[in-house]
């Protein structure tokens, strides 16, 4: 029995619709509570007695003159936007219809709502599939310039690949599936629809994907110049 014929059974199917959606989101939230503990065990609260931080110079007023739109050019060309801005803007994108595609699908909110219940604000169809059209347009971007740029291709790595597929998948097979392009296999890829979504999500803790949420962790909690708020720890 090959993979796709295990995939299609009805077993196989009940299985991945079933009791592995819930394995899979209790992976995902005790592995991000084991890795909020980590976070405290490597990091400790700021003493303020004796942690004498440089003292920050009172900013001057902002004022709109050419001296200031010359100094902020000068900065913003300097930095990752002046540099790439493509890159910049295809990883924005990237992420916001990465979160948000999923969370506000109104299939995933009806199958929410048989669950628990409740469910969230939902976009139409049309829009999601937009949303979706975007993702993929932009994970084909990173792929091909793993392929192609010879600095990324020469720090690319399998696990790369591996996380760009994984993070990928569920909205190929998602697309797949809702516009049934392979009708005599839907069953396989609804399967695989579901299943890679729900690896997506068990690896989300334990892989590259963490920053996802740590990124705010780590911005409003650890004291540095990249602090987006006072910080209240230090490594």
């Amino acid at each position: 029995m090959d993979i796709s014929t295990l995939l299609s059974g009805s077993n196989a199917y009940d299985f991945i619709r079933g009791p592995l959606v819930w394995i899979s989101f209790i992976v995902f939230f005790l592995g991000l509570i084991f890795q909020v503990f980590r976070f405290i065990s490597m990091t400790e609260k700021i003493d303020h007695s004796v942690y004498n931080p440089r003292p920050r110079t009172k900013l001057p007023k902002l004022s709109l003159n050419a001296e200031t739109i010359s100094r902020f050019l000068t900065k913003t060309k300097l930095s990752i936007v002046g540099v790439n801005p493509v890159m910049v803007i295809v990883t924005t994108l990237f992420h916001i219809c990465l979160v948000v595609a999923p969370l506000f699908l109104l299939a995933h909110n009806i199958l929410l709502k048989d669950a628990i219940g409740v469910s969230l604000f939902s976009f139409s169809d049309c829009f999601a599939d937009y949303l979706t059209l975007i993702l993929m347009a932009c994970g084909l971007y990173f792929l091909l310039r793993r392929f192609f740029v010879a600095r990324v291709r020469a720090i690319t790595t399998r696990y790369d690949y591996v996380m760009l597929f994984l993070a990928t998948a569920p909205f190929i097979t998602g697309y797949l599936a809702y516009h049934q392009l392979l009708p005599d296999y839907y069953r396989l890829v609804i399967s695989l629809h579901i299943l890679s979504g729900e690896l997506m999500l068990m690896a989300v803790p334990f892989t590259k994907f963490v920053h996802m949420v740590f990124f705010f962790v780590f911005r409003f909690s650890i004291e540095s110049e990249y602090s987006l708020g006072k910080g209240n720890r230090t490594w």
